[in-house]
């Protein structure tokens, strides 16, 4: 979109990180890390210091998820919602977020499909949140976020879980072609 041209015409067609990094490169990618777990951490941090903790940290959350995924400006073709998730569960809770994104990383590297490290990450997060909940009360209103919104990414993901059941998915450094 710099250049003139629309992210959407390339590679997954999608405005995620993943589809910026294959099409723009490192630098690009790195800027919208950024942006769009600001945009998470801005929203719940807003919530939570203006109406309460929990259910208004919950609905910030969703609706930030599902403004990235179905932006009104770009007819509903957005990205499919990680790094906002992550920057909305950095907020509600730092240690299940670092552990997710500690899996992803690990997933990534090692297998090379972002979106394998983004899955894994996704239900991790929601196995350790269900168990904390379980185990020593922790609040269940995020566990519900991240169930809802962990089945929102899932579901945003499912042409990628076809393709690395075809063994088609591209991997981290792969180009991203025009659509």
């Amino acid at each position: 979109m710099a250049r003139g041209e629309d992210i959407r015409d390339f590679g997954s067609g999608r405005t995620g990180m993943s589809n910026i990094l294959r099409t723009g490169g490192g630098k690009s990618a790195a800027v919208v890390f950024v942006l769009d777990c600001s945009k998470g951490i801005l929203a719940v941090l807003l919530a939570r210091y203006t109406i309460g903790v929990g259910a208004p940290e919950l609905v910030a959350g969703l609706a930030v998820l599902c403004g990235h995924n179905w932006p009104v400006f770009l007819r509903f073709r957005g990205g499919r919602g990680i790094l906002p998730s992550l920057g909305t569960l950095a907020v509600m809770a730092p240690w299940v977020a670092l552990a997710g994104a500690v899996l992803f990383i690990i997933i990534t590297l090692s297998s090379r499909y972002l979106s394998l490290g983004s899955i894994v990450g996704v239900m991790f997060i929601a196995l350790l949140s269900l168990a904390l909940t379980l185990w020593w009360g922790h609040h269940q209103i995020y566990t519900v976020y991240v169930f809802v919104g962990g089945a929102v990414i899932i579901w945003q993901h499912r042409d990628n879980i076809r393709r690395l059941l075809n063994g088609t998915e591209r991997r981290v450094g792969m180009p991203g072609l025009r659509n």
